[in-house]
């Protein structure tokens, strides 16, 4: 006979932090957590409306981790030596109640990073609660200015302004940096790199333009639509010089520059053409409560069972250092010679 939910509550690990490296001596260091696979936005290269249409079967309330269960896990990855969260989605602001996750999450030993990725719709009321809460950083997906750019991105009735309001909301409950995340794709919003990296070009702004991904199998990816790293990085040279700036931490996704002269920050992250899985030092807990060691995975380990079943933390434990230790993924890396009809986690519930 299934075990109650409240006998699920095991008694707590108590153990050391006893960090695990996999194949390539990459540490765990990330943990990505997505909090609902449902989003009010409708992006091409994230969940297309063709896919993701009314009929489409989104996860139910019970199929998605409870907030005890993921602190519960997020725990666990503190043990092996994760020291820094990530709140993820769909949009994690549909969340309800999220703030009491963010504060359940900042009280545990051993945390010292919260952020969260937003698509900014819902950021204007919500932005004081969170950083109330204890959320420690925040970014922002946000693809074009112009309003007619951004709405062919986006494929949403949420005007550009609405998430523009949210960011300087954000900005004034006292997120500093915030980041601004742009997918740049081919044909679409490539004239928009320059007014976005100038309208940011501030203190407590870092504007990062991530070169077109191949996440899951329903965005219709080619590598024909990817503007690379090196022809943004010219973009951006046509205002004025960039000079290169250190990375701040291992394991760092963007390449960090500034204009000469200038004030702000901005990114390129060149997955595809210059991937960096080498210092990829990141887990993710899918909306359905699996884990994945790589972005562009196939399939995930299934925690939920394991959180709901009476598994001990200890058991846990075992479990995700024996998952991460045989970790061999660099999928950027073998790109071109891995088979693109394989089966590969969407981003809406993966979370980026």
């Amino acid at each position: 006979m299934p075990k109650s939910r409240a006998a699920t509550a095991a008694a707590p690990f108590t153990g050391n932090i006893r960090p695990v490296q996999d194949q390539f001596g990459r540490a765990l260091r990330d943990l990505r957590i997505s909090v609902t696979d449902r989003c009010n936005f409708r992006c091409q290269y994230c969940m297309p409306r063709r896919i993701f249409g009314s009929a489409y079967p989104f996860l139910e309330p019970g199929e998605l981790l409870t907030f005890e269960e993921i602190a519960r896990v997020a725990k666990v990855f503190v043990r092996a030596g994760v020291g820094k969260l990530r709140i993820t989605g769909g949009e994690p602001l549909l969340r309800p109640r999220l703030p009491e996750l963010l504060q359940t999450l900042a009280a545990i030993e051993g945390v010292e990073d919260i952020a969260l990725t937003t698509n900014g719709s819902l950021l204007e009321k919500q932005a004081p609660l969170l950083r109330a809460a204890g959320l420690h950083r925040l970014t922002v997906s946000l693809d074009a200015l112009d309003g007619a750019i951004f709405q062919a991105m986006s494929d949403t009735n949420v005007p550009v302004e609405t998430v523009l309001a949210g960011i300087e909301a954000a900005a004034a409950a006292g997120f500093a940096p915030i980041k601004i995340n742009v997918v740049v794709k081919r044909g679409l919003n490539e004239p928009q790199i320059l007014p976005l990296a100038l309208n940011f070009s501030r203190p407590g702004f870092v504007v990062r333009f991530i070169e077109y991904m191949d996440v899951g199998n329903t965005n219709g990816w080619r590598l024909a639509d990817v503007v690379p790293s090196a022809e943004i990085l010219e973009t951006l040279q046509q205002h004025a010089p960039l000079e290169r700036l250190p990375a701040k931490s291992p394991g760092e996704t963007a390449r960090r520059y500034r204009f000469q002269g200038g004030e702000g920050e901005l990114g390129i992250i060149a997955s595809v053409t210059q991937p960096f899985c080498q210092n990829c030092t990141r887990a993710r807990i899918s909306a359905d409560g699996r884990l994945h060691t790589c972005l562009f995975s196939e399939a995930g380990l299934d925690l939920k069972s394991r959180l709901r079943d009476g598994s001990s933390d200890e058991a846990l434990f075992g479990l995700i250092g024996s998952v991460w230790s045989g970790r061999s993924d660099r999928y950027s890396d073998l790109r071109a010679s891995v088979s693109q009809s394989r089966s590969k986690t969407e981003m809406s519930v993966l979370g980026g």
